[in-house]
């Protein structure tokens, strides 16, 4: 089977950009051999510290041959008109086309035959394209004139061999090959490759480098997960560290250091976010205890003669280093009140238009003991935990570590004596910060979470800073999801548009949220909007009915009843002299038409009662009664009657119809 296997062999790319890279790499590869007629049935990417590696396979030696047909000027036509034609069809001679006629006469028709394009040829020309245009998120300009390059790293080498043999073509100042190198310092090379399965041969065995992302990620936990066993340890999984470390090393080697013990005396979130930001470690527990121990597993990019004892021990000195560092930011901050930090907050602006961080704070405590009943918190407690919710702002640590805020703030505030629950809530408010994370469930910290999140979203719709397509840069969906998830879990009863602020078009906004926290319930958008319809904002009761209702539309009565009153909106909407007033049971005439009445003056009642104490479902179970006698109705009754009182009587049925589903939801909104 034909083979193309091209590298792109560089200085180390920055770990974050290299997954996104291999991918971007192999679709632009995909995308230009597929515009020239050259599919591959196989395509592979391939990304480490120092490469980008693409290998496809199935591709032909040459593109199909193609012929072109392009129509010309009538025949008889000036010699200039078809000296133009020729000259752009590429042909000398009219005998090089073809006469043909339709219903205004004859014409001309060039026929171009196009030989295809051998596989060499494109991916020569395409290569090129592809890497001058190539896009990172930083990059840099190495070298000057011909051998200028605009790529994130320099590149050293180009390899690009197709079916065993060098695809030939410059870039960047540099010739395509057949040379790959190893690792940097146990590599020996640098090799000659032939293929695919040469080149992962001689990068794996001699070349110190493996070449897959994934078998280097299970080498680096299996490695670090069997070095902490061995010592009685258990390893602090990390995903995001994982993906990074994985990016550093080409022959990952797992090695457990130690640090000094003195240091535990730290928050753990301290220790461990040191290891990780400054010294990409990862940290490790005493599974006894379930507490951090005192040691750290770092990954080395090589095999060291002496087990690792060397790499172990300067990573210890190091990392002393950075925790005595932040033991100084520990010890200093400690020194402050919070309230003392929450007065330094005037000089942080928030946003140019909505203040300072103080001025936020001002207006989330208000909040925060507004809401404090709805949630059943303490409303001084409420306030309190507002005030000093963003004091750590101003602390050495978080200027440090800015993932720390409120975690710090709550370690502060509990050193400081204040109540449990306003520390608590000092790290809690910034929850949920995403659809996987946990909501804030102590009443306390649920208040201020919500007027934090709800103060952000009121003040920037009132300036009008609204998320726009894929732009969010103040992550105001984050925020309006983080309510709704504070509110629905909680079971939280308050009305949006009872908090100050929240206009119509922020409602609006939470009810698209709602659609996409839904979603995965299987809860269409337009049962939403067909509950929203109805002026409510207790997402909590719009939730629970938008869930039985989707549930009822789910079943035959359901999407009967759907489609009866459907089918009474249509009628009485083309009815342009609509009566006024309720219908007259007595004046029934037909069977169906009496069965209908007995129905609705059943099931109506029904609906009502359960709406008032919020069984949806049983108000769903209500109106269904209507399905049978609605389908009669309408397969034997004749609404609009040449009988003037018997027309009138039924348009109004139909439309006290419509009033009963209607109190459920609008079914106007419901497609289908």
């Amino acid at each position: 089977m034909s083979e193309l296997l091209f590298e792109i062999f560089c200085e180390e790319i920055p770990a974050g950009m290299q997954a996104k890279a291999a991918k971007d790499l192999e679709a632009a590869l995909v995308k230009a051999l597929g515009e020239a007629g050259l599919a591959a049935e196989t395509s592979a990417s391939y990304v480490g510290a120092r490469r980008l590696t693409v290998v496809m396979t199935g591709l032909p030696d040459k593109a199909d041959d193609v012929r072109d047909e392009r129509k010309g000027p009538r025949v008889g036509a000036p010699d200039k008109a078809v000296e133009g034609f020729l000259r752009g069809a590429g042909l000398s001679s009219l005998d090089q086309c073809e006469q043909r006629e339709d219903k205004k006469g004859a014409f001309w028709v060039a026929i171009i035959d196009k030989p295809g394009r051998t596989t060499t040829e494109v991916v020569a020309e395409a290569i090129p394209a592809i890497l001058q245009n190539f896009h990172w998120p930083k990059s840099m300009k190495i070298g000057e004139g011909e051998k200028a390059q605009r790529w994130v790293r320099p590149i050293q080498r180009i390899l690009c061999v197709f079916n065993g043999e060098v695809v030939d073509f410059d870039v960047f100042g540099l010739k395509a090959g057949n040379i790959t190198e190893g690792h940097r310092v146990h590599g020996r090379g640098p090799y000659e490759v032939k293929d695919f399965s040469d080149y992962t041969a001689q990068l794996e065995g001699p070349g110190h480098v493996i070449l897959d992302a994934e078998e280097r990620k299970r080498l680096i936990m299996e490695g670090a997960t069997k070095a902490c066993g061995d010592a009685g340890l258990e390893l602090v999984e990390d995903q995001g560290l994982l993906n990074e470390v994985c990016g550093l090393v080409e022959w990952p080697v797992p090695v457990l250091g130690e640090m000094d013990p003195d240091f535990l005396d730290l928050p753990p979130e301290v220790i461990t976010l040191t290891m990780k930001t400054h010294q990409k470690y990862f940290a490790v527990r005493d599974p006894k205890t379930g507490k951090l121990s005192a040691h750290f597993v770092t990954v080395a990019n090589q095999t060291a003669p002496d087990g690792g004892k060397a790499i172990a021990a300067g990573n210890s000195r190091v990392l002393s280093a950075r925790l005595a560092d932040a033991r100084h930011f520990w010890d200093n901050d400690r020194k402050t009140p919070l309230s003392d930090m929450a007065d330094q907050l005037s000089k942080i602006t928030f946003h140019e238009k909505l203040g300072t961080v103080a001025d936020k704070v001002d207006r989330v405590a208000a909040l925060a003991r507004e809401l404090a009943p709805v949630v059943g918190a303490d409303a001084d407690l409420a306030e309190k935990a507002a005030r000093l919710a963003k004091a750590d702002l101003v602390s050495e640590m978080v200027y440090e570590f800015p993932e720390l805020q409120g975690a710090m703030g709550r370690y502060y505030a509990l050193e400081q004596g204040e109540d449990a629950a306003v520390a608590d809530a000092i790290k809690a408010h910034y929850k949920p910060q995403g659809p996987s994370d946990e909501v804030p469930v102590e009443p306390v910290s649920a208040a201020v979470a919500l007027a934090d999140k709800l103060d952000t979203l009121i003040g920037f719709w009132a300036i009008d800073e609204k998320p726009t397509g894929s732009k969010d840069p103040f992550a105001l969906r984050r925020a309006a999801l983080g309510v709704i998830r504070i509110l629905l879990e909680g079971d939280f009863r308050r009305g949006l548009t009872d908090v100050e602020g929240v206009s119509e078009n922020l409602l609006a906004f939470f009810a698209e949220r709602l659609k996409v926290h839904l979603r995965d319930e299987g809860i269409r958008h337009d049962v939403i909007d067909a509950v929203f319809a109805l002026g409510d904002d207790d997402l909590v009761r719009v939730t629970a009915r938008s869930r039985a209702l989707q549930a009822f539309l789910d079943t035959e009565d359901g999407t009967a009843l759907l489609a009866g009153f459907k089918r009474a909106s249509n009628i009485l909407a083309k009815t342009e002299d609509m009566p006024e007033g309720e219908y007259d049971a007595a004046a029934a005439v037909e069977a169906e038409e009496k069965a209908l009445i007995e129905a609705v003056e059943k099931a109506r009642p029904e609906a009502e009662k359960a709406l008032e104490t919020e069984d949806f479902t049983g108000a769903m179970a209500a109106l269904a009664l209507l399905r049978a006698p609605i389908d009669a109705f309408f397969d034997q009754v004749i609404v609009n009657s040449d009988d003037e009182m018997l027309r009138r009587n039924r348009l109004l049925l139909l439309s006290a119809i419509r009033g009963a589903i209607s109190r459920v939801a609008d079914f106007s909104r419901i497609e289908g």
